[in-house]
């Protein structure tokens, strides 16, 4: 596995003084993702988790809906210069009683840390049909239990003490309970990281769950809630307007500004109480 952090030197200023001293970094590489043997995506991210994060990309993009669809996942030989494994290769065969559509999908992109939907072929694709409906989701949670989500999220957080440079998700019972908490460089792999944890254990769809996120709540994190049947997106900053616009039609409720004791709901309130 690659590495998750790096030290690099550095020129530190302090109250006008400066000194030569050494920073942790997060590592931020390339992970492709391969279908069948065919390139489906290239991803940038922060090594580690790579099946979860690799798994919960194809279920969020319609791909997938169960771990048997997928048949075998594995690292190839993608190489440095040395000749040493770089482990940013990822083969993976879906079951052959998949539809044809899914088994011959292909999306061509490059996808950077920023931003998860960047690339894709058509508008159209963007708005991907979940196989989980959360309009009968009656799923409710007290209000004190979101709020004490950041605090939980943020003691579970290793690596973003050593490098202040990670995303996290995680994924809460209606009664608190922190299941999973997974970081990256990129917030939406992250989220796929926590979704495709959740495939391996067999707990797809996700009713009943709150996804917690350290940062805003764009469509893209939206988009893969919903793909998840993941009822409740809490985030510590803003939705965007396309997000909410989003979870109002598909069922979705959204809380933003989740900090310092308050929270903005911006859709399907009535699960918070």
């Amino acid at each position: 596995m690659g590495r998750v952090t790096s030290r690099h030197p550095v020129v530190s200023i302090i109250d006008g003084a400066s000194t030569q001293t050494t920073d942790t970094l997060v590592v931020e590489e390339p992970l492709e993702i391969r279908i069948n043997g065919e390139q489906f995506s290239v991803t940038m991210r922060t090594p580690g988790s790579d099946f979860e994060l690799a798994q919960g990309f194809l279920l969020t993009e319609g791909i997938v809906r169960h771990r048997e669809d997928i048949s075998t996942i594995r690292y190839c030989d993608g190489t440095d210069d040395d000749g040493r494994n770089t482990y940013n290769l990822l083969d993976i065969a879906l079951a052959i009683d998949l539809p044809p559509q899914a088994r011959n999908a292909q999306r061509n992109l490059y996808t950077t840390s920023s931003c998860g939907i960047c690339g894709k072929a058509s508008l159209d694709a963007v708005l991907t049909t979940s196989h989980f409906s959360l309009t009968d989701e009656r799923t409710t949670i007290a209000a004190g239990q979101i709020l004490a989500m950041p605090d939980r999220l943020r003691a579970a957080q290793r690596i973003f003490d050593s490098t202040g440079g990670l995303h996290a998700a995680g994924l809460f019972t209606t009664s608190g309970e922190l299941l999973v908490v997974r970081e990256d460089i990129g917030r939406h792999n992250a989220v796929d990281k926590v979704i495709g944890w959740a495939l391996e254990s067999g707990r797809v769809p996700l009713h009943g769950q709150t996804l917690m996120v350290s940062g805003r709540a764009s469509f893209e994190l939206a988009q893969k809630a919903i793909m998840a049947g993941i009822p409740i997106l809490a985030a510590v900053s803003a939705p965007s307007s396309l997000a909410v616009d989003l979870a109002r039609e598909a069922g979705l409720t959204i809380a933003g500004f989740v900090r310092g004791g308050r929270m903005n709901i911006y859709s399907h309130s009535e699960r918070i109480v």
